[in-house]
């Protein structure tokens, strides 16, 4: 049984192709990367493969039983990257595709819906038995800008008194791992979320408990929190992005109480206060 990641050499392929070394041998993964020479060390079987490049991705997926399709970064581009990454798998003979689509899509207003949706579509003529992996935000999402919170001590955004139900990046790798070396899973949809859920003020307290400073969450408007974010160097479609994201989260977008990545995960999912700690750390 050959079990392929696409994007084997960014933060979730890396955690998901460990996740899957504690549960089948090395020889059964392959890891799929644009550039191989970034997968060396990470111990399997390296295959190339660029999304803009057919042949070359027909030709490393032939052979594989297992497709593990993780979600492109590339903003705007994802539809047409996936749907050709689909294409080839069917040319090659790829038996099934897992896919990281969104949590609550159906109802969603983030501003990812319409890309992850397309995909989903896509699989759905592709005739390839796939299962949906719908993951709902990592809490790396928000730990990253940690230390720039103790630094200025606040925390800036735009969602209100949203919850957010997040997990560590890892309870989603190891749940990726879990399906891909499951029985009859096609077919299958999974809403992904973490065991408890917070709000952003929440986080401050958290951060402020943990480092006993005094750490303040301000809400800004959609706007105004873009622009501080252009303001501190992030691009401006970045930019809107997140605050889009953290507009969308004061709907009720990321929060989800159906536990399922508990129950799959057979364990508590990790929780915000130990990410927290961790990136401290």
């Amino acid at each position: 049984m050959k079990i392929a990641i696409t994007g084997a050499t960014g933060q979730l392929g890396r955690l998901v192709i460990n996740k899957l070394k504690e549960r089948t041998s090395k020889a059964n993964i392959v890891a799929l990367a644009r550039t191989p020479e970034k997968a060396k060390d990470l111990g399997v079987e390296v295959h190339p493969f660029d999304y803009g490049n057919n042949d070359q991705m027909v030709q490393s997926l032939k052979g594989i039983d297992k497709l593990l399709l993780i979600s492109g970064s590339e903003l705007g581009q994802r539809i047409k990257q996936h749907t050709n990454i689909i294409a080839a798998a069917k040319t090659a003979g790829v038996k099934s595709i897992t896919y990281t689509s969104l949590l609550k899509i159906e109802t969603s207003t983030m501003v990812l819906v319409p890309e992850h949706l397309g995909t989903e579509e896509a699989l759905a003529a592709s005739g390839i038995p796939f299962t949906l992996l719908r993951n709902g935000w990592y809490t790396e999402n928000y730990t990253g800008s940690i230390q720039d919170a103790v630094k200025t001590g606040t925390v800036y955004g735009s969602s209100g008194d949203g919850k957010i139900s997040s997990a560590a990046r890892e309870d989603f790798a190891e749940a990726a791992a879990i399906v891909l070396t499951s029985e009859n899973q096609e077919g299958k949809v999974y809403e992904l979320a973490g065991d408890e859920s917070f709000t952003m003020s929440d986080y401050a307290k958290e951060i402020s408990k943990q480092t006993g400073k005094d750490i303040s969450y301000v809400n800004l408007s959609e706007k105004d929190y873009a622009q501080a974010l252009e303001d501190a160097g992030v691009p401006t479609p970045i930019a809107g992005f997140l605050a889009s994201s953290q507009v969308s989260t004061e709907k009720g977008d990321l929060f989800d109480d159906s536990h399922q990545l508990l129950k799959l995960l057979g364990r508590p999912t990790t929780p915000f206060s130990k990410t927290i700690a961790d990136t401290l750390g």
